[in-house]
């Protein structure tokens, strides 16, 4: 039975993992804890030697993104340093590494979804380590996938899906960021993906296209208009807001400075997951509304609402 190790099981892509990629394995699901990935790279090879893991699937980062640019150090540990070590661990095993990236390695300019061969350019201090985790995993010569995701969200953890729906009944106005534009991409569906991935790769790695892959839903939106879908699909769900959903103020970048640089651009384009393992990709509103659902039917709203 393959050993399947899951670093962050607490992070959103981490726990959806669990779920997804049960089937194909033993799993070793670790937390900070268990697996420490800012400790030193030989406490890091000594964890790896205990577990021996043949597929490592690293969705553990450091994501404070405004943090990070004034502690770029443990950025770079996190982000860069520790995968550099499972990278090199991985290819003297010959063990697979999954690895999750971001649109923050690319500039963020033009309005063109981003390919896997165009030039990076990432303009934050967390940008730019999630760059250098990449180019240590192809720098090591290990069996990899490298995917790029954006603007994650899930039912569990906390982001901006989550934010949006408790300021939503507490507020009758809100403002939001209108100028950057990208797919809202579920935990769940990044995780599914990853377990077909690895399904396909345990069924023939002789012939697996190895390589660095873009991750995200079909269309694109602002976050004002993610915000917005969302609290619309929440009024039609029966929640009680305080606030229109009509009313969300869309506002530039400019209105809401904040430490790190984000992109305007974080478009991916996922034709090359497709051509390569035809994999269709939903549009991004299904994955609002499911987690939407999973929410309210865990706080008993929805039950309650029905009956």
């Amino acid at each position: 039975m393959h050993r399947i190790l899951i670093t962050g099981k607490n992070g959103q892509v981490g726990h959806e993992l669990q779920r997804s990629l049960a089937p194909l394995g033993k799993l070793i699901a670790t937390d900070r804890q268990e697996l420490d990935l800012a400790q030193s790279g030989a406490r890091i090879e000594q964890a790896l030697d205990r577990l021996q893991p043949d597929i490592i699937v690293n969705p553990a980062a450091y994501t404070a993104v405004d943090k990070a640019e004034s502690d770029e150090a443990t950025a770079n540990a996190v982000n860069a340093e520790a995968v550099g070590v499972m990278a090199r661990w991985a290819a003297r095993r010959g063990a697979l590494l999954v690895h999750y990236s971001t649109d923050y390695v690319f500039n963020g300019d033009g309005e063109r979804p981003w390919r896997e061969d165009d030039a990076t350019g990432p303009q934050s201090a967390y940008g730019r380590s999630k760059l250098a985790g990449e180019e240590a995993v192809r720098l090591a010569d290990a069996r990899y996938l490298i995917l790029r995701t954006s603007w994650v969200f899930g039912a569990h953890g906390a982001n901006f899906l989550k934010t949006m729906l408790k300021l939503g009944q507490e507020r009758d106005t809100l403002k939001v960021v209108n100028d950057q534009i990208g797919a809202p991409s579920s935990a769940a569906l990044i995780a599914d993906v990853s377990a077909e991935l690895i399904r396909r790769y345990l069924s023939g790695p002789a012939g697996f296209a190895f390589g660095t892959y873009h991750l995200a839903p079909r269309g694109e939106t602002s976050w004002h208009g993610y915000a917005a879908y969302l609290l619309q699909r929440a009024a039609e769900f029966g929640l009680a807001l305080k606030i229109d959903p009509a009313n969300i103020q869309g506002i530039p970048s400019s209105e809401y400075p904040l430490p790190a640089k984000r992109p305007a651009n974080s478009r991916l384009c996922c034709d090359k997951l497709k051509n390569t393992f035809g994999i269709e990709l939903p549009e991004w509103q299904s994955g609002v509304d499911q987690v939407l659902a999973q929410l309210l039917q865990a706080s008993g709203y929805d039950k309650a609402h029905r009956e």
